[in-house]
């Protein structure tokens, strides 16, 4: 299982709540889709029991010592944008500051599943044969809700509210 999250904006209990259910339903891999915001959330995301992968975010400031921070706990910089390989689907990771290249990706075939946040709204939806998904915000500072996703490659995704 994968768990999905993005737009946690410094939100240290919202960070940890999403940390606890992902450790919780024994994930394997995170998938972070940017706005993290600052280096010091790494120590939150240390407690995770899963390999973390993550994109920059518009609102990113330093992503220098974001990146250096995260390396320190095992996490994986994608810069901009992932490709990777994860559970036998092939994943783009991307934060989705513009819809273009978003659907894009989805419509390209390239990809079994594209991860995208920025909106801060989750959603999932399907393109030919790709899902998109938004996990929503982490943060819970535009909706009012503090969301992620679980995907099981068998079972589909699910939208959580932590």
């Amino acid at each position: 299982m994968i768990g999905i999250m993005s737009d946690s904006h410094d939100n240290m209990d919202a960070i940890k709540d999403a940390v606890e259910l992902f450790n919780k339903k024994k994930v394997r891999t995170v998938l972070h889709a940017g706005d993290i915001i600052s280096p010091f959330t790494a120590s939150a995301f240390s407690k995770l029991e899963a390999d973390l992968y993550f994109v920059f975010g518009n609102n990113d400031g330093d992503r220098l010592l974001l990146k250096q921070k995260f390396d320190e706990i095992g996490a994986e910089c994608c810069g901009d944008f992932g490709d990777l390989e994860i559970e036998g689907m092939r994943i783009a990771l991307i934060h989705g500051i513009y819809e273009a290249p978003v659907d894009s990706l989805a419509e390209s075939g390239d990809f079994d599943v594209v991860v995208r946040g920025h909106t801060h709204h989750a959603g999932v939806t399907e393109i030919n044969d790709t899902l998109l998904i938004n996990p929503g915000e982490t943060a819970g500072v535009l909706t009012g809700k503090r969301t992620v996703a679980l995907l099981d490659p068998e079972l589909g995704v699910e939208i959580v509210e932590i």
